[in-house]
């Protein structure tokens, strides 16, 4: 709201300074004084004309660009976030969060594909209606996907399990790393898929359990073993669960938002690791490729999640190694002007 630009009385001030009207002004306070421009000296009532005492959001880290009248850091490693104006409600006094944790690692031997990072979003909310933010530095915690499981060899029975991501009050959980060699999948933001062999079940999701205004769980589970004796499950993502089918269980595909102003997945569950058909492509929202047998040439390992997108590597195929989780990422918006 703005002051008018022709005449103007004092209750025209005490509105745009959010004050009852019929109330005292005061000509010398600070709240007066500042939406005059008039520091110091005699205020005349033509200082108060015109006048807006809209304050937005101001801050300062990540990498920051520009969509309209919003600003978005965007952080792709942990740092910090420092907001040097508070703002009002007359401007802007509160922002948006995208917060996607790592992923979890692909199981090896024909394994389950790794569960995507958890995901918590407000995106999109008023530009008072987001998360409050105080002046204040804020850190921020970017979780690292889980490593790859490297086969049969190995006493592991899954992927590892990717890191949190964190701002302020919000955390996400890293995703479930894919079994390995008939076992289960992990739990985490999403579950990892289950390895060929027994059945097994995929790990769960949105554990432990979160949600945030656009997000209602942080992320779905993994795919239990497939129908096949080689094949295993998906790992789950943001938007759904994993499957196990006979050609080897797809991840979930991640979710898809605009908060940086262009339409972008993340969270995409890792696909399995397959014992007898051609690699799968992977999943939007980086989801890894499962690995394949080859016949004639060499079966390939689990390919990793695509880094900052939280999304879950590939589990491997027979005697191969599942791939790396992708890490996560932090992305905030708020009204500049």
């Amino acid at each position: 709201m703005t002051t008018p630009t022709g005449q103007i009385s004092l209750d025209d001030v005490n509105i745009e300074l959010s004050i009852a009207p019929g109330t005292q002004i005061n000509m010398n306070a600070a709240p007066v004084r500042g939406l005059a421009g008039v520091p110091t000296g005699q205020i005349a009532m033509s200082d108060l004309q015109g006048k807006s005492n809209a304050q937005y959001v101001a801050a300062t880290g990540g990498t920051i660009t520009t969509s309209g009248d919003y600003k978005i850091h965007t952080f792709n490693s942990s740092a910090t976030f420092t907001v040097t104006n508070a703002g009002n409600a007359a401007g802007s006094n509160s922002v948006d969060y995208l917060v996607q944790a790592g992923g979890g690692g692909g199981g090896g031997n024909r394994g389950g594909g790794g569960g995507a990072g958890g995901q918590l979003s407000s995106y999109p909310s008023p530009a008072t209606g987001g998360l409050p933010v105080s002046a204040t530095s804020y850190p921020i915690t970017v979780g690292g996907g889980g490593s790859g499981n490297p086969g049969p060899q190995d006493t592991q029975p899954q992927g590892g399990t990717g890191s949190n991501s964190v701002f302020s009050t919000v955390t996400s959980n890293g995703g479930g790393g894919g079994g390995t060699f008939g076992n289960p999948g992990a739990p985490g933001g999403s579950g990892g898929g289950a390895a060929w062999e027994q059945f097994r079940p995929g790990g769960t999701g949105n554990t432990p359990p979160k949600s945030a205004p656009a997000t209602p769980v942080q992320g779905f589970p993994g795919g239990s073993k497939g129908p096949a004796p080689s094949t295993g499950g998906g790992g789950g993502s943001a938007l759904e669960a994993g499957l196990g089918t006979s050609a080897g269980g797809p991840g979930g595909d991640g979710r898809t938002d605009s908060i940086t102003g262009s339409a972008v997945a993340r969270g995409g569950g890792g696909n399995a690791g397959q014992g007898s058909n051609p690699q799968t492509p992977g999943n939007p929202g980086g989801g890894g490729q499962g690995g394949s047998p080859g016949n004639p040439e060499p079966a390939k390992s689990g390919q990793p999640g695509g880094t900052n997108t939280g999304g879950g590597g590939g589990g491997g195929a027979q005697s191969n190694s599942g791939g790396t989780g992708g890490s996560g990422q932090v992305i905030i918006r708020y009204k500049f002007q």
